[in-house]
């Protein structure tokens, strides 16, 4: 998966489902994505986004090329665009801690920020986060490949048995892609996930840092065993 910035509980739900997992960053950046922007609650009701500047980039560049501006003034300001769950959410305190340390390297590489991120969120949370970063790896990979064909060449490249990816992306797969590498394709089916915000209205689907904000990692976990994985079915 693409280096996503604080991303949605199926994130996760992916993350506790699999043994290995691979940043992948190694094809082209997109700008305004989820790897640099998530959505938490607004006070006036709804959801705003977070975002993480980034430094003059464009479709030319690899993900792994694209660098953060300014961390520092990137940290400071999603702080504040949490400030408005103090005193309402019972674990501002720890998720505000948990982004400073997010920030706390000297890094200012996207992929580099996001993974820690990735790993500290799992750390918190209390489940394995094994990765490695696509890049750093010295796989023999095309320069170029269909959206639905880097997954299967990097799984069969890993030595893995199964590829489970967001069942959101089904279409993108063909599973005989898979099969014909000795790779078993599934996907996996988010849990549904409800719980207390008030003062403010539910809003689905935010950043982990919501979830985290309103439920104690217990719970967290428990929900995330609700995921359901689906294997694919050859056509």
């Amino acid at each position: 998966m693409q280096p996503y910035f604080f991303p949605n509980l199926g994130h996760f739900a992916l993350i506790a489902h699999t043994d290995r997992w691979i940043v992948f960053d190694i094809t082209q950046y997109t700008p305004k994505s989820w790897m640099t922007r998530n959505r938490v609650l607004k006070l006036e009701g709804g959801w705003s986004y977070i975002n993480l500047p980034v430094c003059d980039s464009s479709r030319s560049q690899r993900i792994y090329e694209v660098r953060v501006n300014e961390p520092a003034a990137a940290q400071a300001k999603l702080l504040g665009a949490l400030s408005h769950y103090r005193k309402r959410a019972p674990n501002s305190s720890a998720v505000e801690e948990i982004v400073r340390e997010c920030f706390r390297s000297s890094e200012d590489s996207l992929v580099a920020i996001n993974a820690r991120s990735l790993r500290i969120v799992c750390e918190y949370l209390g489940i394995p986060f094994h990765y490695d970063i696509c890049s750093t790896m010295g796989l023999e990979l095309p320069d170029r490949a269909g959206p639905g064909g880097w997954a299967p060449r990097i799984a069969a490249a890993v030595g893995a048995s199964e590829y489970i990816n967001p069942i959101g992306g089904r279409e993108l797969f063909d599973p005989l892609e898979f099969s014909s590498r000795g790779v078993r394709l599934a996907f996996l089916e988010p849990p549904d996930f409800l719980y207390r915000t008030a003062p403010f209205a539910f809003e689905p689907g935010l950043s982990i840092l919501d979830v985290m904000m309103w439920n104690e990692p217990a719970a967290i976990r428990s929900a995330l065993q609700g995921a359901r994985i689906v294997p694919a079915i050859s056509s």
